[in-house]
């Protein structure tokens, strides 16, 4: 079982679980609502990984123009039924069949967490090519050196390698793909309410 079917077989559990988490997450709200004040009125911005839509919504709600792009169709699936006002498709996000700089911004929370270290610098020079000059990039992830293994999530079968990145690494390979970062913020796990993993917040602009 690879990520795509792994995520198949999890999202409508996944979507059931997650849909409404930022309703608990301060901080989290908090940088979006500063990255919709800075995108809105623009033009389109991705969300990669979308996952089920739900930081594609909230950016929505707020006025961003947003298009959700997740390598799982299920995910896609569940993401166009709860957000049926918000285009969504299927893609890789480490090649993505989309023109260079079509997209005025991008948001990825937790969209690097089945990648190794040495695989974000490639993975971002993508992601630098799709977005504008000056654009800005919100990307999320897990802080730390190891990875995970789960065979089951949300009760679902799955074959899941989580990977854990520090953000000197992260933000290394951001400034080789041509980002330039500017703001980094870290947290310790909302208890109750997700992982108990701390979390970092990197807001990068494309050079």
């Amino acid at each position: 079982m690879d990520i795509r079917s792994s995520y198949d077989s999890a999202a409508t559990a996944y979507a059931e679980h997650l849909f409404h988490e930022l309703d608990q997450k301060p901080l989290d709200r908090h940088l979006l609502n500063r990255f919709a004040e800075i995108v809105v009125g623009r033009g389109i911005v991705a969300d990669l990984g979308c996952g089920p839509g739900h930081v594609a919504k909230y950016l929505d709600d707020h006025g961003v123009s947003v298009s959700g792009i997740d390598l799982s169709s299920e995910m896609i699936r569940c993401a166009t039924r709860l957000c049926p006002d918000i285009q969504f498709r299927v893609g890789d996000i480490r090649a993505l069949e989309v023109p260079d700089g079509r997209f005025e911004g991008i948001v990825a929370f937790y969209s690097i967490v089945h990648f190794a270290p040495t695989e974000l610098e490639g993975i971002f020079s993508e992601w630098r090519r799709i977005l504008v000059r000056g654009g800005p990039l919100l990307i999320a992830f897990h802080v730390g050196d190891h990875s995970t293994h789960l065979d089951e999530l949300f009760g679902r079968p799955v074959s899941l390698d989580f990977q854990f990145h520090q953000p000197s690494a992260v933000t290394s390979s951001l400034r080789a793909a041509g980002f330039t970062v500017s703001e980094i913020a870290e947290r310790e796990p909302y208890p109750s309410v997700e992982y108990a993993s701390q979390r970092c917040y990197l807001l990068a602009w494309a050079s």
